[in-house]
């Protein structure tokens, strides 16, 4: 029997969490300025969460390692944020949102949760709106929408390209009245670095304050766990280069369960690789291929004259260009999911055909001429200009793309100094999300109990492979809509509990664990930078836990893995001091971190015996080059218990996923 309990209520599955809301225990609200909980995190999920929580009366810690919420990042994401309300009338609905997902996450996310997130996205709205989110609207002033990837409906809401800005400024607003009313203590540039459990339950962080050096202790009566997802685990990927996994592998290593740890989202449009010595990569975002179109040239000598720098791409003809997602998925053509996107670019790079002068040759076309001249011609008859001229096309349409657009085209020409109105722009999938994180049950609660995990963090609503404009979806829901009924459930056993103490021995003893390991990193003999290893993982995480994955490659990937982490303990070297500002240290910690999630990673794709969503297998492929899932042996949630410092050694456990309210089928987009 599964030592996993999702807790998911019995019932119809449009009537589970109403029915759950309905039967929680409360904390009222005289009690719950006797309650302190500790958010780490405040991106989209964390400060949604500590805004709502501290507006209901709990006293909130609030935790990032950022100077300022504001610069989670969560302030990246561009294209928009899903939400079922049918404004477009074209066929939206609560149910429809929810089969998008979960087949959009190739049938390997748990129904019941998905089905809440559907339910509830309609709120993230209309609170948004609520606090200026200043989301597109449409000639006549309602809000507006667009497609993403997935999906033949438009769900999409927008504030051009800047939507998680946008969204997170009106989740900081939120918190910042809360921090003003001393309902929320706000902790920036502090790094939570381990979790104390006393008597079986979470009560506390360590963090480390980074700009003074000091190691502090921290109580609550729970925590909360929204930190993000591991991408950085490639080193180069679009995230923020201090997004880390840290918080969620050190609740791992203290009892929390570790879900699907394999499947990463590779998205495919991003700017390509330029150079060995490049630190992050870019997004260039999903909606753009609402209006561009994905092509190769269609003769391998073409390709290999726009790389030697003889050939533009504007001067190769229209019946020589090979829009291969159209020609592949018609049914979708260049709006089908990321993972089916990225794995038909990288087909077509292997086979020869990529236009970037890079070391690999890996790049495509994301094209945006037909929509300038569609648009440009739909402009001209609105304005009644009869017979206009090439020129007047293109001007309107390209006034029409920017007002969509602007900022991301502005942005792609800053970065390489081409117009991306006139040149197609250049694009490679890359590193951009983790479905994996860890595993939680129904009320967004751990394995430990009283540490509860949202957003990117957990593993719950994307399965195998997240649908665009869905981690801002995700992130808003738990934060403002889920986490504050379901944790009220559990702390409402703690109102006679009082202060928890921090001068206990199980605080003593994780705080001395902190230090023990600090006076390690500064004072070890090395010869190697952090980030010498960390680009070794990266190397080796990209080409054999990437987007092509074999078995041969996966068990190399294990061992290279492992003589990494070896190489590393003894041979890193962190300068500086334990006093005020070390970055050195800090990414010490994380890259520690990283190496021992990238192991597992390997070994779960080695486990997962299929190909599901971003999780691909080559040695499960149909003939024509498609993911081939297994249902009858791996429809299940793969959670990992740790045990101790051999990664090897950790023991899965599985949860059934079971569908009752759709049929699993081969997922096509054609």
């Amino acid at each position: 029997m599964s030592k996993l309990d999702s807790k998911i209520p019995a019932g119809p599955l449009k009537d589970k969490w109403k029915n759950h809301k309905d039967h929680m225990n409360l904390v009222a609200p005289n009690n719950r300025d006797k309650i302190d909980i500790i958010v780490v995190g405040t991106g989209l999920a964390g400060g949604s969460a500590a805004a709502t929580l501290a507006e209901q009366g709990y006293n909130v810690k609030a935790f990032c390692y950022q100077d300022s919420p504001r610069r989670a990042h969560s302030i990246a994401a561009q294209g928009g944020i899903n939400a079922a309300k049918n404004y477009q009338g074209d066929g939206d609905s609560t149910y429809r949102l929810f089969y998008d997902t979960i087949k959009g996450g190739d049938y390997r996310a748990r129904e019941a949760n998905v089905y809440r997130l559907a339910e509830v996205s309609a709120n993230i709205i209309d609170q948004c709106v609520s606090q200026g989110v200043p989301f597109g609207r449409d000639y006549g002033g309602q809000l507006d929408n667009r497609s993403f990837g997935g999906v033949q409906v438009k769900r999409t809401f927008y504030a051009k390209g800047q939507t998680g800005q946008q969204l997170l400024l009106g989740a900081y607003s939120s918190l910042s009245r809360q921090i003003g009313k001393g309902r929320v203590k706000m902790y920036n540039r502090h790094e939570m670095l381990d979790l104390v459990i006393v008597d079986g339950k979470a009560r506390g962080i360590i963090a480390r304050n980074l700009v003074t050096g000091e190691v502090e202790r921290h109580s609550a009566h729970a925590v909360v766990i929204g930190s993000g997802g591991y991408g950085n685990v490639y080193f180069l990927s679009t995230n923020a280069m201090g997004s880390n996994v840290s918080a969620a592998w050190k609740i791992h290593k203290k009892g929390a369960y570790f879900a699907n740890p394999c499947y990463v989202q590779i998205h495919p449009t991003c700017i390509p690789v330029h150079g060995t010595q490049q630190s992050k990569l870019t997004l260039m975002s999903e909606s753009l291929r609402n209006s561009g179109r994905i092509w190769v040239p269609k003769k391998i000598e073409d390709s290999v004259a726009i790389r030697e720098g003889k050939l533009r791409p504007e001067n190769i003809k229209e019946e020589d260009r090979d829009y291969y997602l159209e020609r592949r998925y018609p049914a979708f053509g260049n709006l089908v999911p990321r993972d089916v996107a990225s794995r038909a670019g990288k087909e077509r790079c292997d086979a020869g055909f990529g236009i970037e002068n890079n070391d690999t040759k890996e790049g495509v076309y994301l094209d945006f001429s037909t929509e300038i001249i569609k648009k440009g011609k739909e402009a001209a008859i609105e304005k009644h200009i009869h017979n206009p001229s090439d020129q007047q096309i293109y001007d309107l349409g390209k006034a029409w793309i920017e007002e969509k657009y602007g900022n991301l085209f502005v942005m792609y020409e800053k970065i390489t100094a081409d117009d991306p109105y006139k040149t197609p722009m250049k694009i490679y999938p890359a590193v951009h999300y983790t479905m994996g994180g860890v595993w939680v049950d129904y009320n967004l609660q751990s394995t430990i109990p009283g540490c509860f995990v949202i957003g990117e963090a957990n593993f719950s609503d994307h399965g195998a492979n997240r649908l665009g404009a869905s981690a801002l979806m995700q992130g808003l829901a738990d934060g403002y809509f889920v986490l504050p009924y379901t944790i009220a459930d559990y702390l409402s056993a703690d109102i006679r509990t009082g202060t928890i103490p921090t001068d206990s021995a199980d605080f003593i003893e994780a705080e001395k664990g902190i230090k023990d390991k600090i006076d390690f990193f500064l004072n070890n003999k090395g010869t190697h930078s952090v980030d010498h290893f960390h680009k070794q993982l990266g190397n080796i995480m990209w080409n054999k836990v990437g987007m092509g994955r074999t078995p041969e490659g996966l068990r190399e990937a294990i061992k290279e893995i492992e003589e990494v982490k070896n190489d590393f303990w003894k041979n890193v070297k962190v300068p500086g001091d334990v006093e005020g500002m070390n970055t050195e240290l800090e990414k010490a910690f994380r890259v520690a971190d990283f190496i021992e999630l990238g192991q597992l990673m390997a070994i779960d794709a080695l486990h997962r015996n299929e190909s599901c969503g971003g999780h691909f297998r080559e040695d499960h492929a149909t003939p024509e080059g498609e993911a081939e899932r297994d249902d009858v042996n791996f429809k299940y949630v793969g959670a990992w218990e740790y045990q101790g410092d051999d990664i090897k050694q950790e023991v899965l456990h599985k949860e059934d996923l079971i569908y009752d309210n759709i049929e699993v089928k081969a997922r096509s987009y054609k």
